[in-house]
């Protein structure tokens, strides 16, 4: 059930998604507003466990793409944190 280049076909998808939901976040990373520090680390955090849950099922792509929207989200939680930390210093 391996496509042309020998991807399962589930992984094209999961792949594609995930390059979309990445590209999607790059208006969030270069703006001054951030979503919530919890929001960006919990779906930072989870995004990692799932791009290794997709490396244990042989689904290379989809492993190192969503390890790239786990980092995008860290980033954001990053930025979020430095911004209020910047905020509370006088």
């Amino acid at each position: 059930l391996c496509g042309a280049v020998g991807m399962h076909w589930q992984d094209w998808i999961f792949s594609s998604g995930g390059v979309i939901f990445s590209i999607a976040l790059i208006p969030s990373l270069i703006s001054k507003d951030k979503p919530a520090l919890s929001t960006s680390l919990m779906t930072g955090v989870v995004l990692v466990i799932f791009a290794v849950t997709y490396l244990t099922l042989s689904l290379l792509f989809s492993g190192i793409v969503t390890f790239v929207s786990a980092a995008a989200w860290l980033t954001l939680a990053t930025q979020k944190y430095l911004q209020t930390r910047n905020a509370k210093t006088p």
